[in-house]
């Protein structure tokens, strides 16, 4: 049997889903500069505190608690809150392949991806989200790569023009 249309290697979009991991990773860590810069402390103390909190979510909060704070410039505030909302635009896509298990049709190919998740609505429970892994979803994983390497670059641009510890 032939792969169908727009299929992919599966082995190939593991690839791009690690390199993805990386480049969030990578790019999650430079917070550290953030909340170093926006509260006056030092880079080893700032490791500290986000080592401490241990989700995205909680370290993104923290920078922009400490971006809203009075004492921050308006244009710091709106560069920072800036970042942190391009990095929140990717955890969808980045979530989606993190809490997910992978299946196969009966001749192991037509990849998928199946959300690990419950989505609790009004009146009703939805779970399982099904995605196909074909050219169009490695395409969005590289567009995603992308985007992080750039907010990448754009945070340390920021580091270094406000001074913050790096």
């Amino acid at each position: 049997m032939t792969k169908a249309q727009g299929a992919i290697d599966f082995d190939a979009f593991l690839l791009l889903i690690g390199k993805l991991n990386y480049s969030w990773t990578n790019t999650e860590s430079l917070l550290i500069h953030l909340i170093a810069g926006l509260s006056g402390m030092d880079k080893e103390i700032a490791t500290v505190v986000f080592l401490t909190l241990n989700t995205t979510r909680a370290r993104i909060d923290m920078v922009e608690r400490l971006a809203k704070l009075d004492r921050i410039a308006p244009e710091e505030r709106a560069r920072i809150l800036a970042l942190t909302g391009r990095i929140q635009r990717q955890s969808a896509l980045r979530n989606r392949y993190n809490h997910c298990i992978y299946a196969f049709d009966s001749d192991g190919d037509n990849p998928r991806s199946i959300l690990m998740r419950i989505a609790d609505r009004k009146d009703r429970l939805m779970m399982g989200q099904v995605n196909d892994l074909d050219a169009a979803a490695a395409e969005d994983v590289r567009a995603a790569i992308g985007e992080l390497q750039s907010i990448n670059r754009d945070i340390w641009q920021t580091v270094s023009d406000l001074n913050y510890p790096d």
